[in-house]
């Protein structure tokens, strides 16, 4: 490779390593986070199938674009910060959907409380707001297996994933693939938004819902729904730039 296109590289996969780290700060903001555990990741920009994954020790709000880990496909850590440990069940999910998605430049994995009830509940996310029906017709399911740590595991989950941009696991939580980061993390927010509404609105009683026209409008309309991250990222890293400083270093 000439020594242009690697400075060019370094360059991307540092904006990556910037964006990927603001998305752990962002989902500890939202409250989203579960102690050290689950994952976000990120392709690195070149041939080498390499991704960025967070540190397995500290917390959400303490990651830094220089403290993310770099590992190849198999799971070996290539490059890493002053913690060396990668979640074993992180890697099994992350380098499923990224193996078998050529978009699959980000992936979000969460266990917030939210997004684990709805994807127990028998019927799934529910139309029952304007945010679910706009994620009904990116969403799929994977039903549960155990705690991620068998390789087996990742051809059921891809499978179940399809082309998917959001998917339930069931009895475990919320994962979304964009192919930026900043598309990965609106995907999420929305999902989280429409699991948050259903929970709430489940526990006021019988529930009113749409007609099947208006779904299948909204399902066309939700097609685009991944640009919304144009707009939503550069607030977001202002809203970071004020309440969690530091996370580019």
């Amino acid at each position: 490779m000439k020594e242009a296109d690697t400075h060019q590289q370094k360059l991307e996969e540092w904006q990556v390593r910037k964006d990927l780290a603001a998305a752990y700060r962002l989902v500890a903001l939202y409250g989203w986070d579960d102690l050290v555990f689950t994952h976000l990741s990120a392709r690195v920009p070149g041939p080498e199938h390499h991704f960025l994954i967070n540190p397995y020790g500290l917390l959400f709000h303490e990651i830094t674009a220089s403290s993310l880990i770099k590992v190849n496909q198999d799971g070996t850590i290539v490059q890493s910060g002053s913690v060396h440990r990668v979640n074993p069940a992180g890697f099994t999910i992350h380098s499923a959907v990224h193996m078998s998605r050529e978009d699959a430049g980000a992936v979000v994995h969460l266990h917030a409380p939210d997004g684990v009830a709805v994807s127990a509940h028998r019927d799934g996310l529910l139309p029952l707001s304007q945010t679910a029906m706009l994620c009904l017709g990116h969403l799929s399911y994977h039903g549960y297996e155990g705690v991620a740590l068998n390789l087996d595991e990742r051809e059921r989950l891809t499978r179940d994933l399809g082309n998917a941009r959001m998917m339930l696991l069931r009895n475990h939580g919320t994962l979304t693939v964009g192919r930026t980061v900043a598309e990965a993390f609106t995907y999420m927010y929305f999902l989280m938004k429409a699991c948050e509404i259903q929970v709430r609105t489940l526990s006021c009683g019988p529930t009113y819902l749409p007609t099947e026209e208006a779904i299948e409008t909204t399902r066309v309309q939700s097609e685009e729904l991944g640009k919304a991250a144009t707009l939503t990222w550069p607030a977001l890293l202002r809203l970071l730039d004020s309440r969690s400083p530091g996370y580019a270093i």
